[in-house]
């Protein structure tokens, strides 16, 4: 990594929900486990990993590295005190989805709510941050073109672009890698502080109060 891209920059997030899905990318979310650890030690983080994300990085190195809560993207066998979507939704004031495969923007652009993630940030006030990270021609589809900019348009989601990559299969920089995870988070950062100025007063979209809807202005700010 290089050092622009692990430079430590201040956020305000309190509670950060990191989702991992299925792209190879995710090998890579126990370094960034460590870089919050250390670089935002203020900052309370859970994950979640979808099935897919499990071909590539597991839930126990990431708790034993970022030494904190990882959960596994499906509905739990034995019951629990909270419902998972439940708790999901309304625990962070920040989510990230690092990496944001195809599939996962397709299935949360369609307001599908087939697992605890998706039906949790169908239902969320956070601001939330995709990162996509796309195979050769990804960026380009037609479906990538329709359900990005239909996400992008709600009022606590940004959209972050993805970098050219160079494909596993290939050996071509032709796949399209998610931005660096420092860059999601700083544009996460902005729409969450976004959202709470335009909160009413003393709230901060987690309790029950009807929110006000994020401008375009901010979304454009929280991208730069």
């Amino acid at each position: 990594m290089s050092g622009a891209a692990t430079a430590v920059e201040a956020v305000g997030a309190r509670r950060l929900l990191v989702i991992g899905t299925g792209s190879v990318t995710a090998a890579h979310l126990p370094f960034w486990a460590s870089w919050l650890k250390i670089g935002h030690p203020g900052t309370e983080v859970r994950y979640v990993l979808t099935g897919a994300a499990g071909r590539f990085v597991t839930r126990e190195s990431l708790a034993a590295i970022g030494d904190c809560e990882v959960r596994a993207d499906r509905w739990p066998d034995e019951p629990e005190p909270k419902a998972r979507h439940v708790d999901l939704a309304q625990w962070p004031d920040t989510v990230v989805v690092f990496p944001a495969t195809l599939n996962y923007l397709a299935r949360l652009a369609l307001g599908l709510g087939d697992s605890p993630s998706l039906l949790a940030l169908q239902c969320t006030r956070a601001a939330i941050a995709l990162a996509p990270a796309l195979p050769p021609g990804g960026a380009q589809s037609a479906a990538y073109a329709e359900h990005s900019a239909k996400l992008g348009a709600r009022g606590n989601v940004i959209v972050v672009p993805p970098h050219p990559g160079r494909s596993t299969t290939s050996g071509k920089r032709e796949a399209w890698a998610p931005a660096p995870f420092p860059e999601v988070l700083s544009a996460a950062d902005r729409l969450r502080a976004a959202l709470e100025e335009t909160a009413p007063d003393g709230h901060d979209g987690h309790d029950g109060h009807e929110p006000e809807t994020v401008s375009t202005r901010h979304r454009t700010e929280a991208a730069r």
